[in-house]
């Protein structure tokens, strides 16, 4: 049996307990490397637990695409935030995060050997469910800023291809996307006769007056766009594994099969978690969210003495810096240096699929502001230390 090869075997080991385990060997490391945020849930999402408490028959399964009272509160803010009007041609799915959405969304479309676009650099899991599904992931390039190229997407669509992918705002770079660029890659797709799956789980994350933009917002959109959403960022419950997706409603049949098989249903008690966050009064998201905004104005200070040693682009949404070091070091070499040597974690670019060149991920929404600021000044005499 040791010689069998299954299909994990071509699948990316996930990073994330890879870096955890170097900080357990080098104690007090502060970590810049998880995508998470730094406060709790809002009184009104632990107040909804004590109503699922309070029904004796929330302890059986209930509808495998979600509980009515959370699909009806969703349809509403997805209305009210994103201007997606749920009808005949849409629907709403819960699941037990964004990240089952997206494998929902995958092995719903596809068959193995189809192939899905990812824009460079991706999120690592999508690129990891791709190769489960038996899929092939196509690496497209952003340009410097990480924007799309719809050409170069439009140029990488083959008869095998089913999807586009595209995260705004975005992880790894916290690049947001315009209206025009997403209407335009919206429209490829259209006309493609392939899917438009939009990652929006930092969609409250922007900043500068940016505004986050829904492609399942725009008109005749509806048919070939999948929308992803997360409750784990925003309301600060990551580990209760509550998301959605709005997707055609043709794909309704196919995605509860694969719902069914995996989950049977969304948790119950996380989905009534999820019905008192979204009852959250909207100062809650506000100051939290500002907050977090205060930090990247610090985190932007920090790096200015970096912009000779690396290019820092900008970044407008979710808690991001994607950092492109001038260096010819392998990047996962440099985490480790900057772990042992330094006490600062990050995550190397090559997980987000950036081979040529050496990338560095920061993420600053988990910590408070002053760790923040530790861990930040870290990084910066870090580099400064080993490239001199």
């Amino acid at each position: 049996m040791e010689s069998f090869l299954s299909r994990m075997e071509t699948v990316q080991s996930p990073i994330i307990p890879v870096i955890s385990k170097l900080i357990q060997s080098c104690p007090g490391t502060i970590s810049l490397g998880q995508g998470v945020v730094s406060y709790s849930p809002s009184p009104e999402t632990i107040d909804f637990i004590s109503k699922f408490l309070a029904e004796p028959g929330n302890n059986l399964y209930k509808s495998v695409e979600g509980i009515p009272p959370l699909i009806a509160a969703l349809a509403s803010k997805l209305q009210t935030f994103n201007n997606i009007e749920i009808n005949r041609e849409n629907c709403i799915v819960v699941t037990a995060g964004c990240n089952m959405a997206f494998m929902n969304a995958i092995l719903a479309i596809t068959s193995p050997g189809d192939e899905i676009i990812l824009n460079t650099p991706y999120y690592f899991n999508h690129e990891m469910a791709i190769a489960m599904a038996g899929c092939n992931a196509v690496s497209v390039k952003t340009n410097d800023n990480y924007q799309l190229c719809p050409d170069a997407i439009a140029n990488a669509i083959t008869s095998k291809t089913r999807a586009v992918v595209t995260i705004s705002p975005n992880n790894p770079t916290g690049a947001v996307y315009s209206r025009e660029t997403l209407q335009q890659v919206n429209q490829i797709c259209k006309y493609k006769d392939i899917y438009h799956i939009s990652d929006e789980a930092y969609e409250y994350f922007t900043y500068d007056r940016v505004r986050h933009i829904s492609p399942g917002s725009f008109t005749g959109s509806n048919k070939h766009t999948i929308s992803l959403y997360s409750m784990s960022k925003a309301y600060g419950f990551a580990s209760w594994r509550i998301g959605y997706m709005v997707i055609p409603q043709h794909l309704l049949v196919a995605i509860k099969k694969v719902q069914d098989t995996i989950l049977i249903c969304p948790p119950v008690i996380s989905q009534y978690a999820a019905l008192g966050a979204l009852q959250t009064k909207p100062d809650y998201l506000q100051n939290n969210i500002g907050n977090i905004a205060q930090v990247r104005e610090m985190v932007i200070d920090i790096l200015k003495p970096l912009e000779e040693l690396c290019t820092i682009a900008p970044a407008e949404g979710a808690f991001y810096f994607f950092l492109k070091v001038h260096t010819s070091m392998d990047a996962f070499e440099l985490v480790k240096k900057l772990i042992c040597e330094h006490k600062v974690a990050v995550i190397p670019g090559t997980t987000f699929g950036m081979e040529d060149g050496c990338y560095l991920r920061v993420a600053y929404g988990a910590l408070q502001k002053d760790t923040a600021q530790q861990g930040m000044e870290r990084l910066v005499r870090g580099l400064q230390t080993i490239f001199p």
